[in-house]
């Protein structure tokens, strides 16, 4: 069943694309609120899961098990390199993956598989500043 188009669907879809990775849908009512639309959070919650459903937006399950959103650069199957630190998202193939999925399911029975994968790490710049933050706590270590 197809969404209509409302302009508070267009805001959800707007503030999205303005967002900077994946958020929360809290997070993006937060946005809203403040930009005072009056668009209420169980609005939110539906235009986000309509443009889930159409391709128009990603989401993926944070480590913490919470749904986060982001709006979709890529169109087709895709999986995500996600930093748990700063939540820079890079969309990748993973074909291997793909082969594995059809294959597992194939030898169990399945058809039609779907699945999800989305690998949580951290990107180069944090891991960089995080490398620095323990060379400086370990210097005030041993200044004491």
């Amino acid at each position: 069943m197809a969404q209509r188009n409302t302009w508070q669907r267009e805001r959800v879809r707007d503030a999205l694309a303005d967002a900077e990775g994946f958020v929360s849908a809290q997070t993006l009512h937060a946005d809203l609120r403040q930009a005072n639309t009056g668009i209420g959070l169980a609005t939110v919650y539906r235009a986000l899961a309509g443009l889930a459903a159409t391709g128009e937006a990603d989401s993926l399950q944070s480590p913490e098990g919470e749904a986060l959103y982001r709006a979709c650069r890529t169109q087709g199957h895709h999986h995500h390199l996600i930093c748990r630190s700063c939540g820079r998202a890079v969309e990748i193939e993973a074909k291997d993956v793909e082969q594995w999925a059809q294959r597992v399911a194939a030898q169990n029975g399945f058809r039609d598989p779907e699945h999800v994968v989305d690998i949580f790490g951290l990107c180069a710049d944090c891991a960089r500043r995080r490398d620095q933050e323990d060379v400086d706590a370990e210097r005030a270590g041993a200044d004491e």
